[in-house]
């Protein structure tokens, strides 16, 4: 079994149980369910830089990335970064994040919210609408293409924005559905969690113009997104280049302009 199959396992049962404690007419009174989302996607589209820096404590491909950092001195910092949107881990046992990161985040910040998450249930969507996020993660790896469909019109009707994330050519050519707004290529391998922007390069002819892209994973100089750019990439998911720093907004803040400059 390798490390994904674990987490989506694990997943099945964390999922079951908060169901069992938080029901859905309780996520639905939330005081953040009502609140007018706010776009990742337009973001992205009028950016130069196209960055979305994530809050990611630790990982199981490196082990602890940054574990002293508060969530919201990360959220402010990428703020006044001028970042595009902050994605929030909100995984507890694989990378250290959860839901209070994400209100925390919600609290702190104007920026478009990314709950990074592997969602396997609807469930969990309206459990981010109601922890404040605007984007959820979808991954093809772990669903099927009718979950696909069914979880990012139930994002839809929330108002929720959907990046659909894929490995392959195989993931994309059946996970181009309508309801999906941008579509993420993850340059890691999740059989070995080895890192090549060779994948980004060679999918992003087979992305239709309709979906904004995003590339994820490996990304950690202003030159990979420059050789990125011309194959029509728009966002560019960054998280340990920061976190593993003291200060993840300022350097945000110098790598926007590096790139920018």
């Amino acid at each position: 079994m390798d490390i994904l199959d674990k987490i989506v396992n694990d997943k099945l049962k964390e999922v079951g149980y908060r169901k069992k404690v938080i029901s859905v007419s309780h996520l639905e009174v939330s005081p953040l369910f009502e609140r007018n989302t706010l776009s990742l996607k337009k973001n992205l589209e009028k950016s130069k830089s196209g960055i979305i820096a994530e809050h990611k404590r630790r990982s199981p491909s490196k082990s602890v990335i940054n574990q002293d950092l508060n969530v919201q001195d990360v959220a402010i910092g990428y703020e006044n970064a001028r970042v595009c949107g902050m994605s929030v881990l909100t995984d507890t046992k694989y990378f250290g994040g959860s839901l209070d990161d994400l209100l925390i985040a919600r609290a702190s910040c104007d920026l478009p919210l990314l709950r990074k998450e592997f969602i396997i249930d609807p469930y969990q969507i309206l459990e981010a609408k109601a922890y404040g996020a605007d984007v959820i993660l979808l991954i093809a790896a772990i669903l099927t293409t009718d979950e696909i469909k069914l979880f990012s019109q139930v994002a839809k009707s929330l108002g929720l924005e959907v990046l659909l994330e894929v490995h392959n050519e195989k993931e994309l050519q059946r996970s181009l559905i309508s309801s999906i707004d941008m579509l993420g290529v993850n340059n890691r391998n999740l059989k070995t969690f080895e890192v090549n922007l060779t994948t980004s390069k060679q999918l992003s002819a087979l992305i239709p113009d309709d979906f904004t892209k995003i590339s994820e994973s490996g990304i950690s100089s202003v030159e990979a997104i420059k050789e990125l750019q011309p194959f029509g990439y728009k966002g560019f998911l960054i998280g340990e280049n920061f976190m593993k720093t003291e200060n993840p907004g300022l350097h945000a803040a110098e790598f926007i302009n590096d790139l920018e400059g």
